[in-house]
């Protein structure tokens, strides 16, 4: 595998050498470094990486010379370099001059630049290392270059090997995907023994786990082995924004916690390639990243987690709340938040849904947005999620079409997003368009497009297609008796009313469901406000008014 390679450019000479200087002190053991200081010659740097002398990971360029070409340097080294971050090395004068500011700023929201960091100004200088640190995460993450790495192999893309890599996915598991008969699963293979059988996975250590069972994969996730035998002060359903939320409050009063997930880290928000208007961070944060981070915080705190398991039951037991998981086993605590969340719905496509997996996948380019690199995709939908997914692989995909059924894309979407993908010269936005067919021969190959206003139909070549057309709150398995509205979502609070049945003489609280001690969180409540931050407000909403239904208990816990 070819170095990875940190490209700096400047046409300041002075600003350059600082940039260099700290470059290599700190990375030359794993990255190579190359700079250049007129544009001509950093492009033609930028063409021989790309002829294959090197994976530039980070293309560094000084806001001199971003001002100079426009950002049009920066454009040709994404075109070059696809996969590669691209950030401003920004003097304290251009955040004082302040068109200069909002250009930088303009060119964050239009997507043309990954991070921005301050020009290096001692040795060593932390805040700069601080930026460069996370942006190569962020690089080595999606090349699936990081350590711990799970390692899965199967004969197709589809089937059991796909749930395989979209369970590590959604658990924040780093893990590769790789075909039986290609060179590297040869390899695997072998090693794993003539009984090896397909799918097959790989953890760290060596060990080989053959077509492994929903129970193993948790395991080998990081899930306790006796959770069952413990009591809990909470239960929290659900590991989307809002359950991870709670867990990290509720674990930091004291409060012995369970979160049970039947998939894994950050429900819906795992869809979200860049999420920028959440407090805090300033150049945006994926939506994978900020669950990741949310898991670690809630573990250090002691909260435990549970995946690959679903909760199929919820009863009441004397004065404790009992849940029970589909491989039959009960476990008990004293309060109970739902987090679950709510799903995207299907296309309903008959043809299309046997392909999932296979070139169709609902919800954003978690896992796939690599392997779409040069092809024509589709995405469906016209909200924040669809936007965001489109933004996303157009840095990969040589086209990304954007199918809205209503008339006008700004109906659901916001402003900020759209005018990115109006900036992204390979999205194209097809409004008042739905898919009816499609097909393919064991993958997706083409999709039959409707114009609503004439009911015209045409057939399109794609490669892949990814839908986000709404969601259905998870409530299924609740019981019938629980208040919701005629689509599923949950009543709390003030919208319980006698008709509910509501069993004791207090009103519920704000949060809580028409089965007392029982609360919900984020998405799967009626009249929620479907933002990440709304979800993280209510998870730690929930938490504290649980000292106002049994404030006995908890606080004798939480003094503990």
């Amino acid at each position: 595998m070819p170095v990875p390679v940190l490209v700096a450019l400047d046409v300041d000479p002075g600003a350059l050498a600082d940039v260099e200087r700290q470059l290599t002190q700190r990375y030359e053991r794993d990255y190579r470094v190359e700079t250049a200081v007129e544009p001509e010659e950093g492009l033609r740097k930028l063409e021989q990486l790309a002829g294959g002398e090197g994976d530039v990971a980070l293309v560094l360029v000084g806001d001199t010379l971003f001002h100079q070409t426009g950002g049009e340097l920066l454009e040709r080294a994404h075109r070059l370099h696809p996969h590669a971050k691209r950030g401003l090395v920004v003097r304290g004068g251009a955040w004082e001059h302040r068109p200069s500011a909002e250009a930088i700023l303009d060119s964050m929201a239009l997507g043309r630049l990954d991070c921005y960091v301050p020009r290096p100004v001692i040795s060593p200088d932390e805040v700069f290392h601080q930026t460069i640190s996370s942006v190569l995460l962020e690089w080595a993450t999606e090349r699936r270059l990081v350590p711990q790495t799970v390692h899965i192999v199967g004969d197709s893309w589809a089937g059991r090997a796909y749930e395989l890599r979209e369970t590590f996915a959604r658990c924040a598991a780093p893990h590769t995907f790789c075909l039986a008969d290609s060179e590297e699963g040869r390899e695997l293979l072998a090693q794993a023994g003539p009984e090896a059988q397909l799918p097959l996975m790989v953890l760290p250590d060596g060990t080989a786990l053959s077509d492994p069972s929903n129970a193993e994969i948790a395991e080998a996730a990081g899930a306790p082995t006796d959770f069952e035998k413990c009591v809990y002060d909470l239960i929290i359903v659900g590991s989307g924004p809002a359950g991870l939320s709670a867990a990290v409050y509720a674990a930091s009063e004291g409060l012995r916690t369970l979160v049970v997930d039947e998939g894994g880290i950050g429900g819906q928000i795992r869809s979200s390639s860049l999420i920028r208007n959440y407090l805090g961070f300033p150049r945006g944060v994926s939506g994978a990243r900020l669950a990741e981070q949310a898991h670690e915080q809630a573990s250090i705190f002691g909260a435990s987690f549970v995946f690959m398991h679903r909760v199929e039951e919820l009863t009441r037991s004397g004065d404790r709340l009992e849940i029970v998981l589909s491989d039959g086993r009960r476990v008990a605590a004293g309060a109970v938040i739902l987090a679950t969340g709510a799903a995207y719905r299907r296309l309903g496509v008959p043809s299309l849904e046997a392909l999932t997996g296979a070139g169709v996948f609902y919800g954003g380019p978690v896992s796939e947005a690599h392997a779409v690199t040069g092809e024509d995709v589709y995405v469906v939908g016209g909200g924040n999620s669809a936007g965001q997914a489109a933004r996303h692989l157009a840095r990969y995909a040589r086209r990304v079409t954007l199918l809205v059924r209503a008339g006008s894309v700004e109906a659901g979407m916001s402003h900020y997003l759209v005018r990115e993908l109006e900036a992204t010269p390979n999205v194209e936005v097809h409004t008042d368009t739905t898919v009816v067919g499609g097909g393919g021969e064991g993958y997706l190959e083409e999709l039959v497009l409707r114009e609503g206003s004439t009911g015209d139909e045409r057939t399109v070549g794609a490669d892949a297609l990814f839908a986000l057309i709404g969601a259905h709150p998870h409530t299924d398995w609740l019981p019938e008796s629980m208040a919701r509205d005629r689509h599923g979502f949950l009543y709390t609070g003030d919208d319980i009313t006698e008709e509910h049945g509501w069993p004791i003489e207090r009103r519920p609280v704000v949060l809580e469901t028409s089965m007392p001690g029982v609360l919900a969180a984020g998405d799967v409540r009626h009249a929620s406000v479907k933002r990440v931050a709304a979800a993280v407000g209510e998870g730690s909403t929930a938490v504290q008014l649980l000292h106002t239904l049994r404030p006995g208990r908890v606080e004798a816990v939480a003094g503990r």
